[in-house]
Formats: structure tokens, sequence, C-alpha cells
């Protein structure tokens, strides 16, 4: 296939695509290998970002590839409505080998803080502590685009459009035991 310009993706993009990261760096990936990707002009880059840190077994890895494509092929997704075997194993071999007595499987790293931010909550209200609520977090952080974790994040320019927040997050500067 004849391989679209730079320009007219960036066009199609600013007439039809939400922007939530500001401005973007000029290139349009195609796609990857290892941690090699490679844009539509036939450019080679080295991915250091990691996807900003998802890929950890870079792009394009046979095994994942497999197993994503063989998946797919069965079920895409299942609600949590419903006992899934993958899930169920998953869970077991992670506990087993972790501190952890139960997991959370969240799609971004935002529900995983939002999840967190739930279970620290709901915890206090369950031991009659309702008003224990406030948590800290540090100043020049970012934990994500939710309402939650937006108010969570020590950084005004992602806060400022959503305001009032969520309230209870108290940002304070790394190694500060003052603040």
């Amino acid at each position: 296939r004849q391989p679209v310009k730079l320009h007219e993706i960036m066009e199609m993009d600013s007439k039809y695509f939400m922007n939530t990261f500001g401005k973007r760096t000029p290139v349009c990936f195609e796609y990857g290998k290892g941690i090699m990707l490679y844009d539509n002009e036939g450019r080679e880059y080295m991915d250091l970002l990691a996807g900003i840190a998802v890929n950890a077994l870079g792009h394009g890895h046979p095994a994942l590839v497999e197993a994503i494509g063989s998946q797919a092929a069965r079920l895409i997704h299942c609600s949590n409505l419903y006992y899934i075997e993958s899930q169920a194993k998953l869970a077991k071999m992670l506990v087993e080998n972790s501190c952890a007595d139960r997991v959370f499987f969240a799609n971004s790293g935002a529900e995983a803080n939002e999840g967190a931010i739930k279970l620290a909550r709901i915890y206090f209200k369950k031991k009659g502590m309702p008003d224990k609520y406030s948590i800290i977090t540090l100043k020049n952080s970012f934990h994500g685009r939710t309402l939650a974790t937006v108010a969570a994040t020590g950084q005004k320019k992602y806060q400022e459009a959503y305001m009032p927040l969520t309230p209870g997050f108290r940002h304070v500067t790394i190694n500060d035991i003052d603040e």
C-alpha cells in the first residue's frame, strides 16, 4: 500500500481526533520490532519509552503476538459477571508469587490507581473511620486522567480544567518529611 504522508495524517488528526496530550512529536509510527519503531517513511527509531512503560516485551514479540492472536480467536472480552478460567489462573499465579492475597485487574494505570484510592477509602470506612480519607501524593506526580487521578496528580496544569476536584488529596514535596 502507498504510505500516507505525515502532513496528511496530521491534518486528519487535527480535524477528527480529540488530542489530550498537547503538542505531538511530528512522527507517525507504522510498526515495531523489538525495541525498534519504524515510521511511515521507513525511518528507524529506538523506543526508549516502551509505549509509556507498557511494552516491556517490545514490539511484535512472537510469543506475545501468538498469545494475543490465540486469545482473540477464542474470546476477545468477557465481563467479570462470569467466571474466566485464564483470569482465575493468572490471579492464583500472581498471589502465589507476591505479597498479595488477591488481585485486581485493570485496563490502565489510571484505573489501577483509582482502584487503589477506592480500596484505601473503603478500608477506613469499614473500620469505622469514614473521616480518614485523605491521600498523600507527590508534587509534580502524574496518576492518570480520570477525575480522581487528576486530583491525585500533583500538577496544576492537569487539574485546572476540571475544577472542582475530588477532595482528599494532599500534595507534598518528595523527601520533605515536614510536609
